[in-house]
């Protein structure tokens, strides 16, 4: 048995804190552990493979706690005491637990990464993301009417990590199709924070539009909302056809001008992306899109490419949507939170910007090689040479 077994009143504080452990039988759930420590130390000394895999406890208690958790959820006929009688419940949630502890946290399948989260392109900004999700943490949210703009600036960062998580696992490609999600986010935040409170009014309103459209209003109040719906559009002469593109883009038509503007379009790329002043990003956008929709730039892409054009981008988009919660946060929060805002910006806010440069050139030392596997070496992103 390992010599680093969790003793009895450890593992308790333990369970304490695992929600599916609440009100389960303790002492069962500890022998389950001990045995399944023992079997899983059998198994080491019997297979070269995983002899030198160390095995961590809590990971295998939540294995453990978790299966015999949904085993008795599927089966509430059942009762422990009569589980308990006999070997061979406890034998199942052991085995189950003990295989895919190996092989979900050992043995995975791993899709080959140019990154990892210790890499400072990612622990940096993952660190900046962490503080900024936190300080959001504190603000109001949930409630469109008043918190709106908290609420997408909240979505963005969260996305930002989620691109973050796919890209040190392997998902280049994944990660560029969140990463259109994201951009979608920020632009829509740039015309908020652009044209103020008409443009987040009519914004709100189409928001209800929305929910309408999907069916998540009581019907009296559905079709009250579609009567208002048509005759906003029947005044800005728009058809039948063209519903769902006015709930989704109509409120843009609050901004100042919009409608006089002739390329401008009730659309992501001629109306969003333009009026937020982001539109040199839509040959990207439509190349994420592709991606995203699953074409055959998905099926036979260049992981390295995609690597490297998604954390240039989501580093760009970061960039853009701290600017706006650096005013928001620093015109809000009392002054000692502020201070320390500023302090961990002066500290790693010129770091992100370095990195951001050195994957910029990366870059372009890729497309200049013309190499299709692999990234050109870290240290000599200042040479274009083989």
């Amino acid at each position: 048995m390992e010599k680093d077994i969790i003793p009895e009143d450890k593992f308790k504080e333990l369970l304490s804190v695992i929600p599916n452990a609440k009100g389960q039988d303790e002492p069962f759930l500890y022998e389950c552990y001990t045995d399944a420590m023992e079997g899983a130390g059998s198994l080491k000394e019997e297979n070269p493979i995983l002899a030198n895999m160390p095995i961590n406890s809590v990971q295998l208690v939540l294995y453990i706690v978790n299966e015999h958790a949904f085993y008795l959820m599927m089966h509430p006929e059942l009762k422990m005491d009569e589980l308990k009688k006999t070997d061979d419940y406890e034998r199942l949630i052991i085995s189950l637990a003990v295989d895919k502890y190996f092989t979900n946290e050992h043995l995975d399948y791993k899709m080959g990464s140019f990154t990892t989260r210790f890499l400072p392109e990612i622990s940096t900004l993952s660190l900046y993301l962490n503080f900024i999700l936190g300080m959001l943490g504190r603000y109001k949210q949930g409630d469109p009417k008043e918190t709106l703009i908290v609420d997408i600036m909240n979505k963005g960062f969260s996305m930002a990590k989620c691109i973050m998580t796919l890209l040190t696992n392997g998902f280049e490609t994944e990660a560029f199709s969140t990463w259109r999600t994201l951009h979608e986010n920020e632009c829509i935040l740039q015309v908020l924070v652009k044209f103020g409170q008409p443009v987040i009014d009519e914004y709100l309103k189409h928001l209800k539009y929305a929910v309408a459209f999907r069916g998540g209003l009581p019907k009296e109040e559905t079709d009250a909302t579609f009567v208002n719906i048509k005759n906003e559009m029947r005044a800005v002469d728009l058809k039948s056809k063209d519903m769902k593109r006015f709930i989704e883009y109509g409120w843009l038509l609050a901004v100042p001008h919009a409608s006089e503007d002739v390329e401008f379009k009730l659309n992501f790329r001629d109306g969003v992306e333009r009026e937020a002043g982001l539109r040199e990003y839509s040959k990207v956008y439509e190349m994420s899109s592709e991606i995203a929709h699953s074409s055959p730039l998905l099926i036979y892409s260049r992981k390295n490419y995609f690597y490297l054009v998604t954390i240039l981008n989501l580093y760009e988009s970061f960039f853009r949507l701290e600017k706006i919660f650096s005013s928001l946060y620093l015109s809000s929060a009392p002054k000692a939170d502020q201070e320390k805002y500023l302090a961990m910006r002066k500290l790693y806010f010129g770091e992100l910007s370095t990195i951001y440069s050195y994957e910029k050139a990366r870059f372009q030392n890729l497309l200049a090689s013309g190499k299709k596997d692999e990234l050109p070496p870290r240290g000599a992103s200042d040479s274009t040479e083989e």
